[in-house]
């Protein structure tokens, strides 16, 4: 097969109203309770809330997680006065397919994965400092 891995895809095929991210915090693995690291990397992995601006998402596809690995907690552009959240874009974004077996039936789910984050409109060399990342969300 000639894919393999993640398969690159662009922000605005992902989010075309743009995103909001909420916070960010650190992920710990579940088994461990060590720091979660990214696999390609071997960077911390951090998780950022992000909230869908698509006024048609619904439910658990307007708020999900985006997972980013970097040497530091990320840090986010600063927040539009009067909103509580920042809007955000992820760059050089890449999708992931997955089997979501936790419910009662066996779903298709994506994990999404960014290397970097950066404000709106802004160019890479104003980014904000990040190494990789992935967003997961169920079909």
């Amino acid at each position: 097969m000639a894919i393999q891995g993640a398969i690159p895809v662009e922000f605005t095929t992902v989010f075309p109203h743009g995103c909001y991210a909420l916070g960010v915090e650190a992920i710990t693995d579940f088994e461990t309770k060590r720091p979660q690291t990214d696999r390609a990397t071997g960077l911390p992995l951090w998780s950022v809330d992000v909230i869908d601006a698509d006024p048609e998402a619904r439910g658990k596809a307007k708020s999900v997680k985006v997972k980013v690995a970097s040497e530091v907690c990320p840090t986010l552009p600063d927040e539009v006065p009067g909103l509580p959240f920042r809007p955000v874009e992820f760059e050089s974004m890449s999708v992931m397919p997955y089997v979501d077996d936790n419910g009662r039936h066996p779903r298709v789910a994506y994990s999404l994965r960014a290397k970097g984050v950066k404000t709106p409109g802004a160019s890479s060399s104003r980014k904000v400092p990040t190494a990789s990342g992935a967003k997961d969300t169920a079909a």
